[in-house]
């Protein structure tokens, strides 16, 4: 029953992904077709600064109620102690993340629309980050429906409601207002679920001895999830500041695209990361044959895709604005990078399952430090490009590092997993040098999946995938 439910939770929040992130890109492009790159750049500043700072309001306790509340989910009365004081440590300190972004767009300086959309953010921040504890404590009963029902309804919201405001062109303001009414339904119908549906009562717990100890807790959660979070949006405020709003508009093309295609590493890693775990204290040898097979099978899916986007990079453009066409450089750059963002998911994974969390940190931390500096000299002299040449290169040592550590927790035969990506990548480019060749015949919906067949047959002919690959991945669908 207990594998059955896993499966049931790993199905829904698969599925959920999916379409959640095809319904966010679908957003994003009709919000870009509709806006210029100046008016998207400060729209999307505004997410990227509060999304960083919401990171200092949870401080990886959300981690830490789905790792406790398994333990005591018996004890309604424990779980009420536990949640009561989460919820009392993250009251002052969503407080003072309002207070700090308030005073940083002030002090930067940004144009007064620019502080509105920052201030309307902040909202959105404090009600998802509350959200994001009710629904983490829910996880802890071991459901994932309620939630995975929630974040598709979050994006139906948000995209109905900004279609309206676009097609009634009222504005950035009302747009951001879109999404707090996305947040406002999500922190209702999670605090509804914790309160009616699982008969949790909220109140706050301010036991100094109990928060201290959560406190401690948080530790290891916390400084990752802080690196990660700078990691991933800081080169956007990094840009805003030392280039223009414009170019922050511009490489919000190429950053949608490769955060919209990493539901694919991430669907596959929550399943096989606590298969990660278990094999690390009973099957050594499983959890090699798994590590392999996860890289092997990534492989073979972000090579294709990188070659089918640089080739078409200036045809997938024509989907937004001409107003954009100048992102197809950054485009190429960041694409390139998706091999080594797709093979980092089940490398950070194993180390993470395998007591090497503190390796994983400190790789992170050394990837945000070279990122910082790295955009700051690119920036400056290759605005958008610049960034992008940074998001490749950070990617490449952070794979490195990680890959680097590998080696010392379980063994594999790297000379195959070499062969297959030899395999894969001669086939991606056979396949790039096609597309091209009938890239000015064809529109880009017959260019897609012709190319798909081609790199299909011949990963198949060239043995990189086998009939037994096939059975398995379809195997594990069901």
């Amino acid at each position: 029953m207990k594998i059955l439910n896993i499966a049931k939770n790993t199905s829904y929040f698969t599925l959920a992904l999916i379409i959640q992130k095809i319904i966010s890109f679908s957003y994003f492009t009709i919000i870009a077709r509709n806006l210029l790159p100046d008016d998207l750049g400060k729209y999307y500043f505004a997410i990227s600064l509060t999304t960083i700072f919401a990171i200092f309001i949870d401080l990886g306790l959300s981690n830490v109620l789905m790792r406790e509340v398994p333990k005591i989910k018996e004890k309604i009365k424990e779980v009420e102690k536990i949640l009561g004081s989460v919820i009392a440590i993250k009251l002052p300190l969503a407080l003072i993340s309002i207070v700090s972004v308030i005073f940083l767009v002030n002090v930067l300086g940004y144009p007064q629309i620019t502080k509105y959309l920052v201030y309307l953010s902040c909202l959105a921040m404090v009600l998802d980050s509350f959200s994001t504890t009710f629904f983490s404590t829910i996880r802890g009963f071991h459901n994932l429906k309620f939630e995975s029902i929630a974040s598709i309804l979050l994006q139906a919201i948000i995209l109905s409601i900004g279609l309206i405001v676009l097609k009634m062109n009222l504005g950035l303001l009302f747009l951001m207002g879109a999404m707090i009414t996305g947040s406002v339904f999500n922190f209702i119908f999670s605090l509804s679920l914790i309160k009616f549906k699982w008969k949790i009562n909220i109140k706050l717990n301010y036991n100094s001895r109990f928060i201290k100890s959560l406190a401690v807790l948080t530790v290891p959660f916390a400084l990752f999830a802080v690196l990660q979070r700078f990691y991933m949006y800081f080169d956007t405020v990094l840009l805003s500041k030392l280039a223009s709003d414009y170019y922050v508009g511009l490489y919000q093309i190429p950053f949608k695209i490769i955060f919209a295609l990493q539901f694919l590493p991430l669907a596959f890693m929550a399943s096989l990361y606590p298969a990660f775990s278990s094999y690390w204290k009973s099957n050594k040898e499983q959890l090699s044959i798994s590590f392999v097979r996860a890289l092997n099978y990534l492989i073979v899916i972000s090579l294709p895709i990188s070659a089918g986007v640089i080739v078409l990079a200036d045809k997938i453009l024509l989907i937004f604005k001409p107003e954009y066409m100048a992102a197809v450089v950054p485009l190429q750059i960041i694409i390139a990078s998706l091999f080594f963002i797709f093979v980092n998911f089940p490398i950070g994974a194993l180390l993470n399952a395998c007591d090497k969390q503190k390796t994983n940190t400190r790789n992170m931390a050394i990837t945000l430090f070279a990122s910082v500096c790295l955009n700051i000299i690119l920036i400056t002299k290759y605005q958008a490009v610049g960034a992008s040449i940074t998001v490749l290169t950070t990617n490449f040592l952070m794979f490195v590092l990680g890959a680097s550590v590998v080696p010392s927790i379980t063994k594999f035969n790297i000379k195959k997993v070499a062969l297959i990506f030899i395999k894969s990548c001669a086939s991606a480019v056979a396949m790039g040098f096609l597309i091209v060749y009938f890239k000015n015949q064809f529109s880009i919906l017959i260019l897609i999946p012709f190319g798909a067949f081609v790199y299909l047959l011949l990963v198949f002919i060239s043995g990189a995938i086998k009939k037994e690959d096939i059975k398995s991945i379809l195997k594990t669908v069901r």
